[in-house]
């Protein structure tokens, strides 16, 4: 097994078999860890008193849907508190703040444009056969107006320009007028994501500090950074679908689907006094390029160190998009930093800043190319060389936590039989 993600350890609680983990600790992306005010160096632990921020290393991992034998799975290993979704739509170009999702508070824009919205929405599908890209989907689905005021330049930001050239998918996301949407209650661990990612590694075998660097398919050898090599009859990999194909080598004939990068700012900080209550905000046109806010200590108080946990301090993430392959370099990160902190205090959001952690997702989005066939080669080519990919970035499509953790339960359960 390639990967300690949370797919990873559900595989190996289940199955037993050896995994190979390039970091230090479980969980993958999905983990949390904690930084004391004042200090550099990040904890995997919290320590003694509770005086730190809890930041999560890719953002918010909320735990949204999953079928019941999952989640009866999960709640078996851990402790969870169930929370109703606070989210919300800031159009700044209204000077607005509006409940999600946005098509069905419509009249929270204003009688006109609510009318406008409700006549457009009425023939929603409409023209929708030979749509072939993520742009015209939203506006066949949602219409102009909605569009031009929030879905056209929130998804121009959230796949970092690319709505025009990627195929639609993920429709579930965005809901026509009257549904909730599919994350309208999660499910967060009391132990934070640490502690659920150390139970489920209790029950696994993980070889950490194993960075694969080569897959010898014909032979069917892994080859790690540290020199070590590993033989394999089959091989479970959650690696992202485009690395694992590079590593072994197979041809598809054609170039890979294209993802995003996600550079998360994980901020703790004074309240200021129009901090919102939500768990989260979409942002189709923040002034630093970011697209959505996220409150961590909304969900949970216990982001905050714990004597700030009197309303006076706030736990957020802050998210903005790149092309994948394409990052941003130190100076552009650290002048990025400075204008997100200028951009909140101006709002009155946060005061003074305590901690401000960057965390960088090489791949946090995967989308497909019109017509693409790239994705099924791939899997059907790692497939011929005894390479099974599981997992969200492994089969490349979109899926949260329960789900990923549904895949690794259901692969680990077939390795026993």
């Amino acid at each position: 097994m390639i990967g300690a993600g949370v797919t990873g350890l559900a595989i190996g609680s289940v199955s037993g078999v050896p995994i190979f983990e390039q970091s230090d600790g479980p969980g993958g992306i999905c983990r949390s860890y904690y930084l004391v005010p004042g200090a550099e160096d990040p904890l995997d632990h919290a320590p003694p008193g509770q005086e730190a921020y809890r930041f999560e290393v890719g953002g918010g991992h909320w735990i949204f849907g999953g079928d019941p034998v999952t989640i009866s799975w999960l709640e078996g290993q851990v402790d969870f508190r169930v929370h109703e979704r606070r989210a919300v739509v800031r159009l700044g170009s209204l000077g607005l703040t509006v409940p999600y999702p946005l098509q069905a508070h419509a009249e929270a824009i204003g009688a006109e444009l609510a009318q406008a919205v409700k006549s457009e929405i009425a023939g929603y599908g409409e023209g929708i056969d030979g749509i072939t890209t993520l742009q015209d989907w939203l506006r066949v689905s949602f219409g102009a107006t909605l569009c031009e005021l929030f879905f056209f330049p929130f998804h121009d930001r959230y796949t970092a320009g690319m709505s025009r050239s990627i195929a639609p998918q993920d429709d579930y996301k965005s809901p026509a007028a009257g549904g909730r949407g599919y994350n309208s209650t999660f499910r967060y661990p009391i132990c934070g994501l640490d502690g659920l990612a150390a139970r489920l590694a209790e029950r696994c075998d993980i070889r950490y500090g194993k960075r694969l660097v080569g897959i010898d398919s014909d032979s069917r050898v892994l080859l790690f950074a540290d020199g070590s090599e590993s033989g394999y009859d089959q091989l479970l990999s959650t690696l992202p679908l485009h690395q694992a194909s590079a590593m072994a080598a197979v041809d598809t004939e054609e170039p890979p689907d294209p993802y995003t990068s996600v550079l998360v700012l994980n901020i703790g900080a004074e309240r200021g006094p129009a901090c919102p209550d939500a768990h989260w905000q979409y942002e189709p046109d923040s002034s630093s390029g970011f697209h959505r806010i996220g409150f961590y200590s909304n969900v949970d108080p216990d982001f905050l160190p714990a004597g700030c946990r009197n309303g006076s301090h706030v736990s957020m993430y802050v998210e903005r998009a790149f092309i994948g392959g394409q990052s941003p370099s130190p100076v552009e990160i650290h002048g990025y930093i400075e204008s997100v902190i200028d951009e909140l205090q101006t709002r009155e959001y946060i005061g003074r800043a305590e901690v401000v952690d960057p965390s960088w997702v090489e791949v946090a989005y995967t989308w497909r190319s019109p017509g693409s066939r790239w994705r099924e080669r791939a899997l059907q080519a790692l497939t011929a060389t005894g390479i099974q990919q599981v997992g969200r970035y492994g089969r490349w499509h979109f899926q949260g936590i329960a789900d990923s953790i549904r895949d690794g339960l259901q692969a680990g359960e077939a390795l026993q039989t």
